[in-house]
């Protein structure tokens, strides 16, 4: 348990950093919740929080990115290496959606099991 609150910090630390107003929120709501549920004893439930603790700090490291307004409509990004990335596929104003084209579409099943 203390391992799980130590590396939730840890993590808050490293994703807020420069950002004193989200470091005290941070730091607030993880101890809150810690110490709201410091009377739990059954192992079970001990280990189901456990879990839900990492996939916080999971989702803290990969999905939180803070951005800052360096001029007047300018942004910059603090993306880390832990950041999750994906496909940016750019908007195309005139795409058909698949919805309006004519005839019947395939099931998703027949796809995977020609492949």
């Amino acid at each position: 348990v203390l391992q799980s609150f130590k590396k939730l910090h840890r993590t808050r630390l490293k994703v807020f950093e420069g950002d004193l107003r989200a470091l005290i929120a941070a730091r607030a709501k993880i101890n809150e919740e810690y110490k709201k549920n410091k009377h739990v004893t059954e192992e079970g439930s001990i280990r189901a929080m456990i879990k839900f603790s990492e996939d916080v700090e999971t989702e803290l490291r990969t999905q939180v990115i803070q951005a800052r307004e360096v001029r007047p409509g300018v942004f910059e990004a603090k993306i880390t290496e832990d950041t999750l990335k994906l496909d940016n596929i750019p908007y195309n104003d005139s795409a058909v959606p698949d919805d309006k084209l004519d005839g019947p579409r395939p099931c998703c099943k027949d796809q995977a099991r020609s492949k």
